[in-house]
């Protein structure tokens, strides 16, 4: 477990090194209605105020990268530690939330159907918590962050094999504003 924290802050400061933070307000925006990845329309603001506009887009921008890089991070069987090939997904979930402090992350934790109820919603939470123990070792507020436990109860996929039970172990990351 401390290698994967050590890794986690190791990789955070690497990303981080040369990226100053920058404090950028955006402008309200309605709730977005359709999938994460439509574009948002502001009426006039694109001709009168370029400054907003490039901070939506570099917004967008990021939004995009990340479900590029991924918005799951998968588990092992019984366990609630970030593998390491996830620690760069974790990393550049932790930059954009710095990046943008007004958005806000739910992290949802999942198990596949083996064991009971009660011990996969535990589960759950502890990968859940897991992620969340990583972003806030890299600088993401805890209001930034909320977390739920869904158990067994919301497959990804059916089926009892090993590969239906592998895309079940997981945690997914959902950003609201």
């Amino acid at each position: 477990m401390r290698i994967i924290q050590l890794a986690l802050v190791l990789t955070a400061a690497t990303l981080l090194a040369g990226c100053p933070k920058k404090v950028t307000t955006l402008p309200d925006q309605p709730a977005d209605t359709g999938s994460s990845t439509s574009s948002t329309t502001t009426s006039g603001a694109g001709s009168t105020d370029t400054s907003s506009g490039s901070q939506l887009s570099s917004e967008q921008a990021a939004l995009q990268e990340l479900q590029r890089m991924g918005m799951t991070i998968y588990f092992d069987y019984d366990k609630a530690e970030i593998k390491t090939e996830f620690v760069p997904v974790v990393a550049a979930h932790a930059k954009f939330l710095n990046d943008n402090t007004a958005r806000k992350v739910r992290l949802e934790g999942h198990t596949d159907e083996r064991g009971s109820r009660e011990y996969n919603i535990g589960l759950g939470e502890r990968r859940a918590q897991a992620v969340r123990r990583a972003l806030m070792l890299q600088g993401v507020g805890e209001a930034q962050i909320v977390t739920v436990s869904y158990g067994e109860e919301r497959a990804a996929a059916g089926g009892s094999d090993e590969t239906a039970y592998a895309k079940n172990r997981r945690v997914e990351v959902s950003y609201g504003q």
